[in-house]
């Protein structure tokens, strides 16, 4: 049998019992009054009794009690097991995910759970679970997230270049106006809209297939709408086909909606009809064009996303009255919504210099 513990010297029976009628928990209060007892010549026995304990577990409080004092004898969380990578290793995962797979060596154009726990066991030789590698991956910072189109013969340098010059463009368009003209910035596309219509993600129980209607038609139509991110606000037209004469309808209906004695600046990219010489373009409105194939400079091709995913697919449109209809509404629901369109056109380098 081993020899018995002896309590530290600087407590007493009285000093215990004064911590556990101060104490907020109930463990740590009923192991104070099971040392105080023998603090003041108890038993043993008679002390593990007082804690509804055996003499091991009371020997245990003893000894946490004499390394760490009251605070010992409070219940801690279980460690738990120790974390499979290192931060060297987390690093080497987080460079991974941010460069993307190569196709033709990793043989995935994403990412899956699955083939990054391939990649650490290839370069570790540690095997993590998909769950604990979700949790890893999820304090580093990252999740899943739509990715914005980008073109692949896209200039990056041109689209630096945009933005780095953009306020200098736009000091040059206000100092062509009368002094004191408010400048209101406004983004400008086209969508169209049709029966062969898009399917979108929906809640369902997990193991099932949900289904939507899908229509093979051909009948569509055009959403021409533009946004003032700053202001909230939005100009929008549905016409039959994108060419030069529903674009100058369209400015026109931007032109209408610009705050009196205001200038608007309207950012499109380069499409045949947005740069034609037969366009009408109102007095109270200046175009400025994109650089070529950078469609992630424009928020209304983040609008078009939302008003799909919330009002136009999943739909069997009968006919195109019945589309021109869901395109008025869609838009309409959209400009009822002036906090949603600054949320969604908003952007730091056009609105924050």
């Amino acid at each position: 049998m081993g020899q018995p513990l002896a309590l530290r010297k600087d407590f007493s029976g009285s000093e215990l019992r004064r911590l556990a009628r101060a104490s907020r928990d109930a463990n740590q209060t009923r192991r104070l009054l099971a040392l105080s007892v023998v603090y003041d010549g108890g038993s043993r026995g008679v002390a593990a009794e007082t804690g509804g304990v055996g003499r091991q577990i009371l020997r245990d409080w003893v000894e946490r009690f004499n390394a760490e004092g009251p605070d010992g004898l409070i219940n801690r969380k279980a460690p738990g097991a120790p974390s499979k990578l290192d931060d060297t290793q987390r690093g080497a995962l987080a460079q991974v995910v941010e460069r993307g797979p190569d196709p033709e060596i990793d043989e995935v154009v994403r990412w899956r759970l699955m083939d990054l726990a391939a990649w650490i066991w290839d370069e570790f030789a540690i095997s993590i679970s998909e769950a604990t590698l979700s949790r890893e991956l999820k304090a580093l910072g990252f999740t899943k997230l739509s990715a914005r189109p980008r073109h692949h013969d896209q200039d990056p340098e041109a689209i630096d270049a945009f933005k780095k010059t953009f306020p200098h463009g736009l000091e040059e368009i206000r100092a062509a106006l009368p002094p004191g003209t408010e400048i209101e910035l406004w983004f400008q596309d086209e969508a169209r809209v049709g029966q062969k219509n898009k399917i979108t993600r929906r809640w369902a129980r997990r193991g099932t297939r949900p289904s939507a209607p899908c229509d093979q038609r051909t009948q569509s139509a055009y959403i021409f709408g533009a946004i003032c991110p700053a202001e909230g606000k939005g100009a929008g037209l549905v016409m039959p086909r994108c060419d030069s004469d529903a674009m100058t309808a369209h400015l026109a209906e931007i032109a209408a909606t610009v705050a009196p004695g205001a200038h608007a600046v309207v950012i499109l990219d380069q499409a045949g009809w947005h740069m034609s010489g037969t366009l009408a373009i109102p007095e109270n409105v200046t175009l400025m064009p994109l650089p070529p194939r950078s469609p992630e400079l424009n928020p209304v091709e983040n609008v078009w996303q939302y008003l799909r995913e919330n009002w136009l697919s999943n739909r069997v449109f009968s006919d195109y009255e019945d589309i021109l209809t869901n395109c008025c509404d869609a838009w309409n629901c959209l400009i009822k919504r002036p906090w949603k369109i600054m949320t969604i056109g908003l952007r730091d380098w056009a609105h924050e210099f």
